[in-house]
């Protein structure tokens, strides 16, 4: 039979999902797959555990658990240290998740976040990365009150003074920190700016513990922003995503509302990028 004769659906339907994809019985459901990735995704949180352990923890017959170990080994995504009788994960592991990275864009990741960021506190959501000591923004999605705060694409800021600047400086390494500071003249923008090196240190331990940043007026007086970090695979503040408003809408009793939604963008952002916060100490 012609393919033209099957009717313009036709030819879509093996190239995707079949009609009943979102169907998740047992019919659509591989058993020993799943067992597998089950096992795999264990072992991935592990460093080196022997059959025993792994079978006991899963709850599987250690003879069922070695027959998904060697059919992983097979493809490099697990392999087994024969002097310490342990398995680990493997480097296919690794190249399966490199290949993931490489179509991942923080940009186009970020953009249905951002958007319902605005949606749920009305107001303008952003997102920036450092780069040379400084914030540079990646993207913005306005609000739609006529009053706003606005940071088009490509627009840099100093770290000490911005929301996400305070966020990505506070999960900073030691050193690292040290260089950013070592190139920052801490300049007063407001009255509010911190230009005291020590005020900075405290409020930088601050917003670790509390888990967002705020910016109370220190880059432009009138406009406070709330932002929190973005981690990468290796638990690194990768970027920093906010929200920001003039202070009559962003009040003070405001802040701690707006957080959660800011943290919990940042928290949908870093496992869409395949990132890993970091363990509080």
């Amino acid at each position: 039979m012609d393919s033209q004769e099957n009717g313009p659906n036709e030819g879509r339907r093996a190239r995707g999902r079949p009609r009943d994809w979102h169907d998740k019985t047992e019919q659509n459901t591989i058993k020993s797959l799943d067992r597998a990735m089950a096992v795999l995704e264990y072992l991935s949180r592990s460093k080196g555990l022997p059959l025993t352990r792994i079978a006991e923890d899963m709850g599987q017959s250690p003879a069922t658990v070695y027959r998904v170990l060697v059919t992983l080994e097979g493809r490099g995504l697990v392999d087994f240290d024969a002097d310490e009788q342990v398995w680990n994960i493997g480097p296919g592991a690794f190249v399966i998740g490199a290949r993931f990275l490489r179509r991942t864009s923080l940009v186009d990741r970020a953009r249905p976040i951002m958007r319902k960021l605005m949606e749920d506190t009305g107001e303008t959501a952003n997102l920036g990365i450092e780069k040379e000591g400084s914030v540079l923004f990646l993207s913005q999605v306005e609000t739609h009150e006529t009053i706003r705060a606005f940071f088009p694409p490509g627009t840099l800021s100093d770290m000490h003074s911005s929301g996400i600047g305070k966020a990505l400086m506070a999960h900073m390494e030691t050193d690292r920190l040290q260089r950013v500071l070592a190139k920052s003249s801490l300049q007063a923008f407001t009255e509010y700016t911190i230009t005291d090196r020590d005020a900075l240190m405290q409020d930088l331990a601050q917003i670790r513990a509390r888990g967002f940043s705020i910016d109370n007026e220190e880059r432009t007086a009138g406009m406070r922003c709330i932002a929190a970090p973005v981690f990468d695979m290796n638990g690194e503040a990768l970027a920093g995503i906010s929200v920001s408003g003039p202070t009559s809408r962003v009040s003070p009793e405001e802040i701690a509302r707006l957080g959660a939604p800011v943290t919990e963008a940042a928290k949908a952002l870093t496992q869409a990028i395949g990132g890993v916060a970091p363990a509080l100490t």
